[in-house]
């Protein structure tokens, strides 16, 4: 076992972390989403577990690249892909819609909070 330094942690925004929490939990909701295309038989299988799995793994790993400006921007563009899900459920305009309010909200306070952090300010 070698004793080497460990290299400290970054430090993440407020924004970085609210996002990446949408991330993990519109990845959740991926997950049932899958098994209940699967179990209405609304897509065939293989592109409904395909589909789902590719997704899901589009969202965790874009929690990963959140601090880059680009990987906000794949963020933004996944929301599209989820909005876009209600063409195979209807039902899922509206769960999409709650997400993706979710995620607007969290860029913009978000925003505000890291702003306020790197000014100094007492948050409100």
């Amino acid at each position: 076992m070698t004793n080497a330094p460990r290299r400290p942690r970054r430090t993440r925004s407020v924004t970085e972390l609210l996002l990446s929490i949408v991330l993990v939990l519109e990845a959740l909701l991926v997950f049932f989403v899958t098994l209940t295309v699967f179990g209405l038989k609304a897509l065939e299988p293989a592109v409904a577990f395909g589909g789902g799995a590719l997704l899901f793994v589009a969202l965790v790993a874009t929690t990963q690249v959140l601090r880059f400006r680009w990987g906000m921007w794949i963020g933004w563009g996944l929301q599209v892909v989820l909005l876009a899900s209600g063409l195979i459920l209807p039902a899922l305009y509206i769960v999409a819609a709650l997400f993706v309010a979710m995620w607007v909200y969290c860029v913009i306070r978000g925003q505000q909070i890291d702003r306020q952090k790197s000014a100094g300010s007492p948050q409100t």
